[in-house]
C-alpha cells in the first residue's frame, strides 16, 4: 500500500508546475505556431505528469515503473521542443535556461522516484 497521496509526490508537483509553465507559454503564440510545435511541446509536458500519475494508480511495481519510463521519454521530448521553440525565436533565452534547468531538476527527481519503486535491494 502507498503511504503517500499523489499530490504528495514532489516529482508529480513538478511536473504539473512544468506542465502549466509551457501551456502558458504555448497559449501566447500565434496560430500556426501553436498549431504546429506548440500543440506537441503541451502534449509532451503533460505527458509527464499524466504518466507518473497513471503508473500511481496502477496495482503493480512494475507497472508504475513502467509507467514513469514512459514520463521520463516524455520529458526528454519535452527538452526536444523547449530546444526547437528556442532555436525558431518562440521562447527568449531567459525563459530556455529557466526551463531548462527546471525539466533537468525534474528528470533528477524522476530516476530518484524510479529508484524507490518496488521492494527494496536491501532484503
Amino acid at each position: 500500500m502507498q503511504s503517500l497521496k499523489l499530490n504528495e509526490l514532489k516529482v508529480y508537483g513538478k511536473a504539473m508546475k512544468i506542465g502549466e509553465w509551457i501551456w502558458k507559454i504555448v497559449s501566447e503564440w500565434q496560430y500556426y505556431e501553436r498549431d504546429t510545435l506548440g500543440k506537441q511541446w503541451v502534449r509532451s509536458a503533460d505527458s509527464i505528469a499524466a504518466n507518473i500519475s497513471e503508473g500511481y494508480g496502477r496495482f503493480h511495481f512494475k507497472e508504475n515503473k513502467k509507467f514513469c519510463y514512459y514520463s521520463r521519454g516524455s520529458l526528454t521530448e519535452t527538452q526536444t521542443w523547449l530546444e526547437k521553440a528556442n532555436n525558431r525565436n518562440l521562447v527568449s533565452d531567459e525563459r530556455y535556461e529557466f526551463l531548462k534547468k527546471e525539466l533537468n531538476i525534474l528528470l533528477k527527481m524522476l530516476n530518484a522516484y524510479i529508484s524507490t519503486i518496488g521492494p527494496s535491494n536491501n532484503s
